[in-house]
């Protein structure tokens, strides 16, 4: 193999493209230089003479008075954002954005800073044409809603699991409705809790139903086969955004994003190689696949890239004295799936890694916010096993290991810091995860449980977003759960499609006068199937 085609040398190369594409801040050019237009843009005739912008705009990482802009155009062009804090932009400000080039797929993101707190920040996108300066493509509008301020509550959304098992955008159904349902609710962020794609699901033009109908998807080359190459990832992704519910979610309301394994291949980890039992792939080396797949997620996301570790997903974000959220990253530090039996905290045992896990004890540990949610892409006591071909019988995916014992394998990661949480009398964590394709809530108990070490907390599953609805899992009763509310009956036949409305997702607000915290489920037209009210602790 050329030593410019190894897995360090295209991590190398990543991480120069992100880091010099990822906006005006990375490049060294000033944040806000605020510019003159000179001029009104040249009048053009006809739309194909202007860069067009075919995934829209979103928002996302925000934190106190900062929020990451995102785009994408369909040439080489600069990307320009005004903002104000009205509709009609008023007093505007208009920041130069980075130039969209092929290296990113033609994305672009402008990290903004110095936001009003707690008030909403109305934005457009414009792009500039390369060759042709004087013309820009039509605006698109956005707005946000800045973080801060004590009178005032929080609401956001949660969920995940976006696109899989062949169910795609059916715009006869109305495509991804459930995105248009959240939208409704007027969240102030969405956490999107991974298998944002499935890379490795192919979506075909129809699929017949149980009833004898048709489902009937919207079909592109990049979805016609497993993505390999960074290109079908970045069409794995831009699939997503051919739908119109999204599109009008996406710029409203700010993305938080992790990743899960259906970024890059069902179930995988760092290290692991595709078995022959797999006959789709070419490339059989995942931690190739995996670099491929995490440039094209950051591509396609309003990440903001952070110069001195540009790859990190976990990360925390500021809502001001009611609320902090922070985003786990479980699947870049794991080891490898396995009976998950380990009785020490090695690296075979790894879920977040030992580098991880300090973060998030010392992030907690400096809150000073009233809840803290704690957004894991898995969740922690239903049992997933790895049903994947070229794995041995009895490897598991996610944290629990199905012995209801003492912590062992993965569990020691979450003893340690359940314990590390009541130690230090951390109050008011919440869990929220996705992944498995139902959605539940979990209250867990120590006098339930075989390791009793933690204080009492909540965990509240949503999904899938639009995929197959799977489920229930069994339960292991390591850490003592009481399940208060599954969606899904016990007996129901698996992979059943959107059509059966059996999507879900949650939706968390705080109050900011009680500062208490009310969860509650959803389904794909909004009905409400479960709700608790979370009184904080003093």
């Amino acid at each position: 193999m050329s030593s410019h085609n190894t897995p360090a040398s295209k991590r190398r190369n990543f991480l120069r493209k992100m880091t010099a594409g990822a906006g005006v801040l990375l490049t060294g050019a000033p944040l806000h230089s605020v510019i003159a237009q000179g001029g009104a843009p040249a009048l053009v005739t006809s739309d194909k003479l202007r860069p067009q912008l075919p995934s829209g705009v979103m928002s996302g990482d925000i934190t106190r008075d900062k929020a990451i802009i995102w785009s994408r155009a369909d040439r080489p062009s600069r990307m320009v954002v005004e903002y104000a804090s009205n509709e009609n932009f008023r007093d505007a400000l208009t920041v130069q954005g980075p130039l969209a080039l092929s290296s990113s797929d033609f994305s672009a993101r402008v990290d903004l800073s110095g936001l009003p707190s707690g008030q909403t920040v109305f934005y457009r996108v414009r792009f500039q044409d390369i060759q042709n300066p004087a013309v820009y493509s039509e605006p698109l509008n956005g707005s946000l809603l800045i973080p801060g301020g004590a009178e005032r509550d929080i609401t956001f959304a949660f969920s995940g699991d976006e696109a899989g098992q062949g169910w795609g955008i059916n715009e006869a159904w109305g495509g991804y409705r459930i995105y248009e349902t959240m939208r409704r609710f007027k969240p102030d962020f969405f956490i999107h809790s991974g298998d944002q794609i499935y890379a490795d699901g192919v979506i075909e033009k129809e699929v017949r139903l149980d009833d004898g109908t048709l489902w009937q998807n919207l079909v592109t080359p990049a979805k016609s086969k497993v993505a390999e190459t960074l290109d079908d990832y970045r069409g794995n992704f831009a699939y997503n955004l051919l739908d119109a519910n999204k599109l009008r979610f996406a710029a409203e309301v700010p993305f938080l994003v992790q990743w899960d394994d259906h970024e890059v291949r069902n179930n995988w980890y760092p290290g692991q190689k595709i078995g022959a039992a797999e006959k789709r792939y070419q490339e059989r080396d995942l931690s190739t696949l995996a670099i491929n797949a995490k440039r094209a997620m950051f591509e396609y996301n309003p990440y903001r890239i952070e110069p001195s570790d540009p790859e990190r997903v976990y990360r925390m974000f500021n809502y001001g004295p009611l609320l902090e959220v922070f985003m786990l990253d479980e699947r870049s530090y794991r080891g490898a799936n396995s009976p998950n039996r380990q009785s020490a905290l090695t690296q075979d045992a790894a879920f977040l890694g030992a580098a991880q896990l300090r973060w998030i004890k010392q992030a907690l540990l400096r809150s000073r916010s009233t809840w803290k949610v704690i957004a894991s892409d898995m969740p922690i006591s239903i049992v997933v096993p790895d049903l994947n071909p070229d794995v041995p019988q009895g490897t598991f995916e996610a944290w629990a290991n199905n012995d209801h014992g003492k912590p062992r394998g993965r569990e020691l990661e979450v003893a340690d810091l359940l314990k590390f949480i009541k130690r230090h009398d951390i109050k008011n964590v919440v869990w929220v995860t996705a992944d498995v394709h139902y959605a539940s809530a979990t209250c867990y108990l120590p006098e339930k449980a075989s390791f009793t070490d933690f204080k009492p907390f909540w965990e509240f599953v949503g999904g899938p977003l639009h995929a197959g609805t799977f489920g229930p899992g069994e339960i292991d009763r390591t850490f003592g759960p009481d399940v208060r509310y599954v969606s899904i009956p016990s007996d129901m036949k698996q992979n059943r499609p959107p059509s059966e409305l059996l999507q879900f997702f949650g939706i968390g607000k705080i109050d900011a006068k009680s500062k208490v915290m009310t969860v509650s489920l959803h389904n794909v037209d909004g009905k409400d199937l479960f709700k608790v009210d979370l009184q904080p602790e003093a």
